[in-house]
């Protein structure tokens, strides 16, 4: 009888065991989890990245010059044919955008002006660029004392962020760590500016064509190549 409530006892303290081994994992599951949720909080936490508050994107944008007109000129002078030439390196004939010109009216210079807009419209077209294309077109500049310039403009795809310089808090304020709002703007514009082709930031390029006279000159170059005399030299001595 003893022996039968003996081993009723332990099967009794086995269970409680078993019980209580179930409970302090669930419990030390449970804080696991607590922490796991606390330290994905201090992760996400973390300052955003310098391209995520100042992104680059691609977009159509007008691409402006201004060329300044003397009163007594008759047609473009070297340099503004310099600053044409630079200015139209960017656009993009089977784009087919159109290209305004407008040319001050009412001014001191406004003679001048309308000369140079028909050469200017004149020297496109021998660029490339229909007729059908540019449109040159007076505008009022106000003053007639004034000479203001002759303003071409056409619209293109381009790389770019958002203007810099803003700072909406202390720059000292740095208890949660994070970057000011115009850290690295400067960095992306400049980025941005020296992109060439903005379709490269849209995805990969489609592989051309190989240049097979190329590459068998290099290949013959690399076969061919003499040792340098120094290592000549070199294997002789070791050799």
């Amino acid at each position: 009888m003893c022996s039968a409530q003996n081993h009723d006892h332990a099967g009794r303290r086995r269970y409680r065991s078993a019980a209580r081994a179930i409970l302090l994992t669930t419990v030390a599951a449970a804080l696991l989890a607590g922490c796991a949720r606390r330290d994905s909080i201090t992760v996400g936490s973390v300052p955003d990245d310098y391209r995520t508050n100042h992104p680059i994107t691609v977009a159509e944008q007008e691409e402006k010059i201004d060329l300044p007109v003397g009163t007594s000129d008759h047609a473009m002078s070297q340099v503004q044919r310099v600053a044409l030439n630079g200015y139209m390196a960017h656009y993009d004939p089977s784009a087919g955008a159109p290209i305004t010109i407008l040319y001050p009216t009412g001014t001191a210079n406004a003679a001048a002006a309308s000369l140079v807009a028909a050469d200017i419209a004149r020297h496109i077209n021998r660029a490339g660029v229909s007729g059908g294309r540019v449109h040159a077109m007076p505008y009022e500049a106000g003053s007639p004392e004034a000479s203001p310039p002759i303003r071409l403009s056409y619209r293109r795809m381009k790389a770019s962020t958002g203007p810099c310089g803003r700072w909406p808090d202390d720059l000292l304020k740095t208890t949660e760590n994070k970057h000011y709002a115009n850290f690295g703007c400067a960095y992306q514009n400049n980025l941005a500016a020296q992109i060439a082709n903005p379709a490269d930031l849209l995805g990969p390029r489609a592989p051309g064509d190989i240049d097979a006279e190329n590459r068998g000159d290099a290949l013959d170059e690399y076969k061919n190549r003499e040792v340098s005399r120094s290592f000549r030299q070199t294997s002789e001595v070791n050799y």
